[in-house]
């Protein structure tokens, strides 16, 4: 069974600003290493959003191989950091859950649930 559990994490790096989503790991790990100055293969989380902000990517380094999640979100909108000075943020592991439950990193606030009847 796979997890989410990112415990083997040091730092969790959010990105700012809309990111493109036709990324996948090798754009994404040369974004970090390139534009961010930051190893992709070190055990840290990197997290991107897109424009819309119902979508997000998170890449990770395990042990001999790249972990690429995504989460779409069906309603609502991830409260994802403003674009400010810096390009990146680090924040800690449980406000990471923050930004996944749609809670911002100032003044949490939850999605509410989706209850799915069908995909089509």
């Amino acid at each position: 069974m796979l997890s989410t559990d990112f415990t083997q994490a040091y730092h969790v790096y959010p990105v700012r600003g809309p990111m493109d989503m036709r990324k996948s790991i090798d754009g994404l790990a040369a974004l970090v290493q390139v534009s961010f100055q930051l190893d992709p293969f070190s055990p840290c989380l990197f997290v991107f959003c897109n424009r819309q902000r119902d979508k997000l990517k998170i890449l990770h380094w395990f042990h001999n191989g790249f972990w690429l999640y995504f989460r779409r979100l069906e309603r609502g909108r991830f409260a994802w950091p403003e674009v400010k000075d810096a390009k990146t943020l680090n924040i800690k592991r449980w406000e990471l859950n923050w930004l996944l439950y749609g809670l911002p990193l100032e003044q949490p606030k939850v999605h509410r649930a989706v209850h799915a009847r069908s995909a089509i």
